[in-house]
């Protein structure tokens, strides 16, 4: 009986799981279709580009500069004992490029802005103001949702651009400065592996893990319901939700391009 009830509990959850998945692509694809037709909110757009974008560089910044320096010291101290200290620089730009730099930014941005504007959605859910921009004639997915979904969609890839390049460079700092490494050599062998299809994956999981992003923020906020504890509960789970879709994507992205 034991056994028929964790497998019970394990299917509930799975297919709670789905039916979120499903609901959430749902109100997607109505936020997207609303976004295709006027009116347009284009100072909206600018304004969520700012937040989701320059606002998020400096946390973005810092976490990919400490990962770069952890993840070649870690690489040199692995290699030395196979006398592969080397390949530092290659598995450095590559671990950072394809997976390090889009995901880390993307968790970094999620628990940064996902939480945020399910907090102001959800404020404005239990407090009637989504249904007062109804009664004016506004349309909350034009005015509210697809700004942030299309916002984070182009912000996000810049994001990563810079992590990467920052989480690079961080590599290069300690690898030049403490593990002995030649300065022009280091760069050499880095330009050398790094390829485009690299930067391309990087750069294509980086616009989904914006959506994501905004997505679990948008809906979560939408559906909050309940006060105070509501606007509470739809901040975790917007964060929660966003890490996950985010792994997943990942991983699912990763095997596809890289798989073969």
């Amino acid at each position: 009986m034991l056994l028929v009830r964790l497998l019970a509990a394990i299917g509930e959850a799975a297919i709670g799981f789905l039916r979120l998945v499903g609901r959430m692509a749902l109100f997607a694809a109505t936020a997207l279709g609303r976004a295709l037709a006027p009116p347009w909110y284009p100072a909206r757009l600018a304004e969520q580009m700012a937040v989701i974008g320059w606002f998020s560089l400096p946390v973005v910044g810092l976490t990919a500069i400490f990962t770069g320096a952890a993840l070649a010291q870690q690489i040199f101290v692995g290699g030395s004992r196979f006398n592969a200290e080397s390949t530092v620089p290659a598995i450095t730009v590559i671990g950072i490029v394809r997976e390090l730099g889009p995901v880390l930014a993307g968790l970094m941005v999620a628990g940064r802005v996902s939480s945020s504007m399910a907090a102001e959605i959800a404020t404005m859910k239990v407090t009637e103001q989504l249904d007062a921009l109804v009664t004016l004639r506004t349309d909350p997915f034009r005015y509210l949702f697809a700004p942030r979904l299309v916002g984070a969609t182009l912000m996000l890839p810049f994001l990563v651009a810079v992590a990467n390049i920052i989480g690079v460079f961080g590599g290069y700092a300690i690898a030049t400065t403490r593990l002995g490494f030649n300065a022009s050599a280091y760069l050499v062998t880095t330009a050398r592996y790094l390829e485009w299809e690299d930067v391309r994956s990087s750069l294509l999981k980086a616009a989904v893990f914006g959506f994501i992003v905004a997505l679990a923020g948008c809906f979560h906020g939408y559906h909050a319901s309940g006060g105070a504890a509501g606007v509470g509960r739809a901040t975790t789970h917007a964060v929660v939700t966003a890490f996950i879709l985010i792994l997943l994507s990942n991983l699912i992205i990763t095997v596809l391009v890289f798989g073969a």
